[in-house]
């Protein structure tokens, strides 16, 4: 579905990322992508990856992070790493400059029938329906909307907010009735990567690939 240099840009939460190693040329290693965190902005919300594991490495700026509970502040050369099934979130809270992170992404062990394109068709609907204008200002889509994402993508992502057993009940309910108004997991027009760039021969040996 993607290979190095294409861009997912959210317009709402200041994510801007581009992809060194994709789906399509990643081989058997892990997913990389080069993220570059806007002033304030930050993730859509806490959540875990049932089959993932995703790891932060910051290059420049700062980015703040809370994983398993516990809030870091990692600086130029840190690195952080959530596990599969581990709550996390993340954040840009300077107000004037952008972080740079690289952010690896990989199945968890055991979960090999996992599809890594399913992460990736799960971003670009989100960042799809951001760009359209139809989430609010922190990037969530309507309850309707977020109700077919969550039914469809729960082996992708769970949000960790509402608690659980209010999430199913919520889907219970929510999900039909969204499938019944029309409302779609995947867009073909949102989940399509949104550019494409050349990355520079210094970000691709910071993820130690090889340039060209």
């Amino acid at each position: 579905m993607s290979r190095c240099g294409d861009v997912y840009e959210n317009k709402v939460t200041g994510e801007y990322a581009v992809i060194l190693r994709g789906t399509e040329d990643r081989g058997e290693g892990p997913g990389i992508v080069y993220l570059t965190a806007r002033p304030g902005a930050a993730v859509v919300g806490e959540h875990f990856h049932p089959n993932m594991i995703e790891r932060f490495t910051v290059f420049s700026g700062r980015l703040n992070a809370c994983i398993a509970g516990k809030t870091f502040s990692l600086g130029p050369g840190q690195s952080a790493t959530a596990e599969a099934g581990v709550a996390h979130d993340w954040w840009n809270s300077s107000k004037t400059d952008e972080a740079q992170i690289l952010i690896e992404i990989e199945r968890a062990h055991g979960a090999d029938h996992i599809d890594p394109n399913r992460f990736e068709l799960l971003i670009g609907m989100l960042f799809g329906l951001a760009n359209a204008g139809k989430v609010d200002n922190k990037g969530r889509p309507s309850p309707l909307q977020a109700a077919v994402i969550a039914r469809e993508f729960a082996d992708v992502i769970v949000f960790t907010r509402p608690p659980p057993a209010v999430q199913r009940v919520a889907l219970g309910i929510l999900a039909p009735l969204a499938n019944l108004l029309g409302y779609r997991a995947i867009d073909p027009s949102y989940c399509r990567p949104h550019g494409h760039v050349t990355p520079a021969p210094e970000i691709l040996a910071l993820a130690g690939l090889p340039a060209g």
